[in-house]
Parts: structure tokens; sequence; C-alpha cells
């Protein structure tokens, strides 16, 4: 078990969320699951109480504490992408798997989970400040998911 890991909280589904995860991310895998050994309020005896995963190399637990509890957007995974077809691949499974699109390179997962789907042409350039970051906020501020091409003209200060 890791030194650190992140606790997130299910209604009921923590290991089909793992499994999602797993099947979407690189560097991710579902590791142990554990069954509760009498009632909980989350559920009964036997049902999953939580699940090891990984999620891009970062570990986690998931558990199935019922709902008292709910995912909000002040906790999220932030994925770096390369170019538009891995953003793409992530935010279109993300969304298509019953999640919801949001603003800004953000998506929630089916779960509430929120997920920030950042292309590093994006981060780069507003990592330069500047212009060239002022130009690359405004354009990623227009946009749900992030739109590659958009941002490299918004760059080199072409278009609006």
């Amino acid at each position: 078990m890791a030194k650190n890991t992140i606790c997130l909280w299910y209604v009921r589904d923590a290991e089909e969320a793992a499994r999602f995860y797993a099947q979407t991310f690189p560097d991710s895998a579902v590791g142990a699951v554990y069954r509760a050994p009498a009632d909980f309020p989350g559920g009964k005896a036997g049902d999953v109480l939580t699940v090891h995963f990984t999620v891009c190399g970062v570990p986690c637990l998931g558990l199935n504490g019922g709902d008292v509890f709910h995912h909000s957007e002040a906790f999220s995974f932030q994925i770096a992408t390369e170019d538009q077809a891995e953003t793409d691949r992530y935010w279109d499974a993300i969304v298509g798997n019953g999640g919801a699109e949001s603003e800004c390179g953000w998506c929630k997962d089916k779960w509430g989970l929120s997920w920030q789907i950042t292309p590093r042409v994006l981060t780069d350039a507003l990592a330069e400040g500047g212009e060239v970051g002022r130009r690359a906020f405004e354009a990623m501020m227009q946009m749900s998911k992030i739109d590659i091409a958009r941002i490299e003209a918004a760059v080199r200060g072409e278009g609006a």
C-alpha cells in the first residue's frame, strides 16, 4: 500500500469505476477488491467495500460508502494530452460513458468525478504568460473540449 493514497467515495460502483479508469487511461490498473465482513451503512456483508486502483500511476482507493457524500469540482484529475486524438479519446470515453461536458477542458464521469483533459500545448502557452498566455486563455474560455488547432492559432495570434 502506498504511503499516500487518494480515497474516492462512491455510492456503490467503486469497482465499476476503477475498471473503467483502468481500461481508459495508461498506467492504470485495478488491484485488490475487498468485501465487507459485515453490514455497513452503504451495503451488506459480502458487498464490495473498497477497491485499490491506479489512474495514470496515481494510487487510489474507491470506497463504496453509500449515498452520504458526493464528488464535487473541488477535486479533479488533470490528464495531460499530447495531441487532439488523445484529447478526443479521453474526452469521448468519459462523456460517452454517461458523463457530462463542462467548460475549459473539464468534464464529469458518470460517477460525478471531475476530469480536466488538458493538452500540453495549452499548459505550455499559459506557462509562457504575456500575450501568448492571454490569447490561449481567452480561446480556452470559449471551449468545452479543448481544440488544439484553435489554441495553436491563438498562440500565433491568428483568429478570434
